[in-house]
């Protein structure tokens, strides 16, 4: 039986994302009352008493959402929601007491099934983040090549999504032809744009030509 939850805790910088999971969990567990965050000092006000569920971003403005998860996991379900798909923010965040890790890749409708799932105590983790998982623990991980001067660590999907912001693509154009979310492509250019120390379409579009992107 899956539990009620009347009182929960969304921490996402996006007002968008802070929408769309506010809309999921009313779908998952109606008539519960929602506060919302946009920063850890904000989310340090709603907490006392603690929730008995939040969604947490990772990436938010004056810190880590880990540091959050640390400080809630003894009283609060703590579910990681976020575009980072990556060992370096599944396995902290995992460690730090997380209760599951969802990506914000999926339609309203699923992440609410996902979140009934998750309090019942079915698996808490997206589909790929739990493909991850197995990978990690069924075969030795390869050491990383000895020159990695790729300072900007950006993945495979924030490269992609550069290069298409650089070509002139609105977001919602990078949403559609990368079949995602607006708030997911939202997500993955406030990475790139912190990993880049960046803050524009402009500055982005010169990165990627520097990079090879775009010509």
């Amino acid at each position: 039986m899956t539990p009620t939850y009347h009182r929960a805790l969304v921490v996402d910088d996006l007002a968008s994302s802070r929408d769309w999971l506010s809309h999921s969990l009313q779908l998952a567990f109606p008539g519960v009352n929602i506060d919302t965050a946009a920063s850890l000092a904000q989310a340090a006000q709603l907490i006392d008493p603690p929730p008995p569920l939040a969604l947490i971003d990772l990436g938010l403005p004056d810190g880590s959402g880990i540091s959050l998860i640390e400080r809630l996991h003894r009283d609060t379900l703590c579910i990681v929601a976020t575009v980072f798909d990556d060992d370096s923010h599944l396995f902290p965040a995992l460690r730090a007491g997380a209760q599951g890790y969802v990506l914000k890749d999926q339609n309203t409708e699923a992440l609410a099934d996902m979140l009934r799932g998750i309090a019942a105590g079915q698996p808490p983790l997206s589909p790929s983040i739990a493909r991850r998982l197995l990978r990690h623990f069924a075969a030795p991980v390869a050491p990383p090549p000895a020159d990695t001067t790729d300072e900007s660590n950006l993945t495979p999907r924030e490269t992609e999504v550069l290069r298409l912001t650089a070509k002139g693509l609105t977001r919602q154009e990078v949403a559609c032809l990368l079949e995602l979310s607006g708030h997911t492509v939202a997500g993955y250019l406030k990475g790139i744009y912190r990993k880049l120390s960046i803050g524009s379409r402009a500055e982005a579009t010169l990165e990627a030509a520097r990079r090879g992107l775009v010509e």
